[in-house]
């Protein structure tokens, strides 16, 4: 009786403070504007596409819908990267969205710094892919954003969605 009190409480509040699935929210933008669109998707309160003032960061766009979840996994994304017109931005999850008892974070791989062998353990990423991540940020820059590993050869829209869960852009912290 007790577990199945519990199994309904977690329930409800999981419902409580999960992100709704609505329709993406967009904000108005004038026609004489010099705003820029950016959309975000993924671990934020309110998915959808938002105008904000040329130069602005990651983290005031985020702001814009509302904040990250509670499930948003911080080393997946950078605050400080100033957006461009027309970017999206997924903001990953820490933990496996598709199973509520899940107690433990999903097993990342830092793309800026994991070897070969660790980007073998990325769904979507064989060995000529991985080399070919190593290669980009080796000879052209650090990813600064989940979304710039498609710039990447062999790298597209469909292994990116395999990807992005198990992607970060930093490392955890260590003490």
């Amino acid at each position: 009786m007790v577990t199945v009190i519990a199994i309904v409480a977690i329930t409800v509040v999981d419902s409580m403070t999960a992100p709704q699935a609505s329709t993406p929210t967009t904000n108005t933008i004038p026609a004489d504007s010099d705003l820029i669109a950016v959309s975000l998707d993924g671990e934020i309160r309110h998915p959808g596409t938002y105008y904000i003032e040329e130069g602005e960061t990651l983290e005031e766009a985020m702001d814009m819908a509302g904040g990250p979840t509670a499930n948003a996994d911080p080393l997946a994304y950078n605050t400080s990267y100033i957006c461009e017109n027309g970017m999206s931005f997924y903001i990953a999850p820490l933990y496996d969205n598709t199973n509520t008892c899940s107690t433990e974070p999903i097993v990342k791989v830092n793309v800026n710094a994991a070897g070969k062998s660790e980007l073998l353990n990325v769904p979507g990423i064989g060995e000529a892919v991985a080399t070919a991540l190593i290669d980009y940020r080796t000879n052209t820059a650090l990813f600064g954003r989940i979304e710039e590993i498609k710039n990447v050869s062999g790298i597209g829209d469909a292994t990116f969605r395999k990807a992005r869960d198990f992607i970060t852009l930093k490392s955890k912290a260590t003490s």
